[in-house]
């Protein structure tokens, strides 16, 4: 059984994205062909092996988080252009209202 538009039409939907009719049409067969790819993989995998994240074990390489001595905020915010509160002032970007 395939993706049809309308269930594609309802992840748009669902994702906030605004999909031409174009769009759809394209999209419920790329859909359908990831679904199928994704039960193949599920066929294969066997209840004796266990899943994994990585195919090769990894060894975490950065160091022990150490405090050490930094800048206190007035000489952080001693070279910003503006402050504000004791906090670095910067333009507003996103509408008071949303």
């Amino acid at each position: 059984m395939g993706i049809t538009r309308d269930e594609v039409a309802h992840l748009a939907r669902l994702s906030r994205m605004s999909v031409t009719d174009d769009e759809l049409d394209a999209l419920a067969p790329q859909l359908e062909a990831i679904l199928s790819a994704v039960a193949r993989v599920s066929e294969v995998a066997a209840a004796d092996i266990p899943p994994t994240s990585h195919a090769v074990p990894l060894t975490n390489v950065f160091r022990p988080d150490v405090a050490r001595p930094s800048l206190t905020a007035a000489e952080a915010l001693a070279g910003a252009p503006a402050t504000e509160d004791g906090r670095f002032r910067v333009p507003r970007i996103l509408d008071p209202d949303e």
